[in-house]
């Protein structure tokens, strides 16, 4: 990215000269939106979001603090709302991605793709390792390490159960 290429806004706002946004965005303080990037109308982005290039976001779509995405299309109405990676992955329509969700996309060879189906929930802390598909209105329990695929309509939990070892300090 050319520093020519970049038109630096109020509030620490840059945005490629290639980036289209529709009208009715919003772009809060300190974001970087790079080239290649689509942003649908009533959308609301950041403050601290980047969007990578390849990112494409329909319309009503809320992207929050400190949340990355690079290479994916985001369905209408979807919420990323803080501290999340996104990468590689087609995300449907009406979708709730928790705070601290991490797309694992990249194996140390190559690159994986996610996709999500429609009014999926995605709770906190939960790290999706692609290859995989998620299917419809399907929800992942927070703290969740998912790397098969999820049914439509299914509760995905993947995590240890808590063991707690009463004066073990004390020891």
């Amino acid at each position: 990215m050319n520093i020519k290429e970049i038109k630096k806004l109020k509030g620490g706002v840059f945005i490629h000269k290639s980036a289209v946004l529709e009208e009715g965005v919003k772009i809060l303080p300190f974001c970087v939106i790079e080239e290649d990037v689509e942003i649908k109308s009533g959308c609301v982005i950041g403050p601290f979001a980047r969007l990578r290039k390849g990112t494409r976001i329909s319309e009503n779509c809320k992207i929050g603090n400190f949340v990355e995405i690079k290479n994916s299309k985001i369905g209408k109405g979807t919420k990323i709302n803080h501290h999340a990676y996104v990468g590689d992955a087609t995300i449907g329509e009406n979708v709730n991605i928790g705070a601290g969700v991490i797309f694992c996309n990249y194996d140390g060879k190559k690159k994986h793709e996610t996709h999500i189906g429609n009014g999926v929930f995605v709770g906190s802390n939960v790290n999706l390792v692609a290859p995989l598909t998620i299917g419809e209105k399907a929800v992942i329990g927070a703290g969740s390490t998912i790397d098969k695929d999820v049914p439509a309509f299914s509760l995905a939990i993947a995590r240890e159960r808590q063991i707690n070892k009463e004066g073990y300090v004390k020891q």
